[in-house]
């Protein structure tokens, strides 16, 4: 880093005695010679301080933004803590990783911990046995070095939302006292949505690097439990759309669908159906955000697709697991891929995006008012609209992308000595179409195509060193892209 550094403080020194002998100088090779010094300028400073000028260029609010923001349904306290400490706490033995759907002991919790560390990946599982989960959760909230946060997609975005002053948010969801207590000021709670006792999830991190007997992860992630009955069955749907009458958002964003996994398949019918029929209840010109989570039931992903869930949506929020395992369960394009090697290649994730909206997103021949998706993985952005619905996308994409590098690193602002760039410096846009090769340039970091009425527009993420803290992030992202968006009236 010196070598820069005194390659920039002698191009500033050249610049200032060009000034000085200006006068003696033709205009001509004055100008000539400051753009090459202030180009010199330009190419000694990081890729990653670049992007961050680029960003914050970029970053504008929309002509029309948002006021009144109504978000539900999961919420819950997360107690945050090693992964690795706590298994140890409760007297597991590191071994060999093995995938469980649903969890039914702790023995299937250790395999399926060891499973997606070894990978690197988010997951989320329902323990099925509560006092075993009482047992563990008791262990995980006395442990030392615990911590309890707000949790849960909806009340995690409502508490984004809730950090800018000119919002008003909504959040209904299962609320107890200490969950209440951790919330914004920010945030009204309905009556109806508050509980006598919270429900608690189980957060367990590791590190990029970690090491657990033979397993040792690849990148910093976290893995999820709990044994959640009030956000499982959804029991605040209702109220949460019963609240809207009054509170009159612009803005409404759902989340907890995947809650549903720990229910029986006939509940879970019967719940997403009832689902439906309440979402339909919200009035058309409240565009409506859906925030996807991680899920193991294919039944329920096609169930959610099919089912006129996400033609009721205006808008999707989703990681790559979430949207590999969405093409998986829909027979989908690239749906004979097991799992992602390394970085999501970016023509095959957009393929997916673009089959997503294609099938199911709004067209002359669909009544469906899915045009948005917001896709985000480690390395890199994507947003994807149907042209004509969305505006200040560029600000939205950039703005996600910012909040993923601040909120890793738990800064206010990006610090570029803590962030690298981990993004594809070149990529093409498609892997099953005649694609477009596109090359990054850190000075313009959002990069925008075109297919078939459909805009996509990619930005790089710069990727924290050592994240501080990986939950909720997806949701931070979501929030974020959603702050800086602006929906046209149609």
């Amino acid at each position: 880093m010196w070598h820069r550094a005194v390659c920039v403080g002698l191009l500033a020194l050249a610049l200032g005695y060009l000034c000085l002998l200006g006068p003696e100088l033709p205009q001509s090779a004055l100008q000539h010679l400051s753009a090459s010094l202030l180009g010199g300028l330009r190419r000694a400073r990081s890729l990653e301080g670049r992007m961050v000028a680029a960003w914050q260029a970029a970053i504008v609010r929309p002509a029309r933004g948002w006021a009144r923001v109504a978000v539900g349904v999961n919420a819950c306290v997360d107690v945050v803590l090693s992964g690795v400490k706590l298994l140890e706490a409760l007297g597991l033995d590191p071994g060999d990783g093995r995938n469980h759907v649903v969890l039914n002991s702790r023995q299937e919790l250790k395999e399926t911990f060891a499973y997606f560390m070894q990978k690197g990946a988010a997951a989320e599982r329902f323990l099925s046995d509560a006092k075993t989960f009482h047992h563990i959760a008791q262990t995980a909230s006395e442990y030392p070095d615990a911590q309890l946060y707000v949790g849960g997609n909806a009340a995690l975005i409502g508490q984004k939302l809730a950090a800018n002053p000119d919002l008003k948010i909504l959040l209904c969801g299962p609320v107890g006292p200490k969950l209440h207590e951790l919330l914004d000021d920010n945030i009204v709670v309905p009556p109806e949505s508050m509980q006598e006792r919270d429900e608690f999830h189980l957060i367990l991190e590791y590190q990029a690097g970690e090491e657990w007997g033979q397993v040792k992860a690849p990148s910093a992630n976290r893995f999820i439990f709990s044994h959640d009955v009030s956000n499982g069955a959804l029991n605040m749907l209702e109220v949460f759309v019963s609240s809207l009458d009054e509170f009159q958002p612009d803005l409404v964003v759902l989340s907890g669908l995947h809650m549903m996994e720990g229910q029986s398949k006939e509940m879970r019918q019967r719940r997403l159906l009832e689902a439906v029929a309440s979402i339909s209840d919200i009035p058309t010109d409240i565009p409506i955000h859906l925030e996807l989570a991680s899920m193991t039931d294919q039944d329920l992903m096609s169930n959610i697709m099919h089912q006129q869930v996400f033609p009721l949506v205006n808008s999707l929020g989703l990681n790559e697991q979430e949207l590999l395992f969405l093409t998986q369960a829909a027979s989908g394009p690239h749906a004979s891929l097991a799992s992602w090697d390394g970085i999501p290649d970016v023509g095959i994730v957009s393929d997916i995006l673009f089959w997503i909206l294609k099938e199911h997103g709004r067209s002359t021949d669909r009544a469906s008012d899915l045009t948005r998706i917001h896709f985000h993985t480690l390395a890199y952005h994507i947003l994807v609209t149907v042209d004509g619905y969305w505006g200040n996308q560029v600000a939205a994409v950039a703005a996600g992308a910012r909040a993923a590098g601040t909120q890793a690193c738990a800064t206010e602002t990006i610090d570029t000595s803590k962030v690298f760039l981990k993004a594809p410096l070149e990529f093409v846009t498609s892997q099953t179409e005649a694609p477009s090769k596109i090359s990054l340039n850190p000075d313009e970091p959002v990069v925008h195509w075109h297919r078939e009425g459909i805009s996509f527009h990619f930005t790089p993420v710069l990727v924290c060193k050592d994240p501080v803290r990986t939950v909720g992030l997806g949701d931070a992202i979501s929030a974020e892209g959603l702050l800086y968006s602006e929906v046209y009236s149609q």
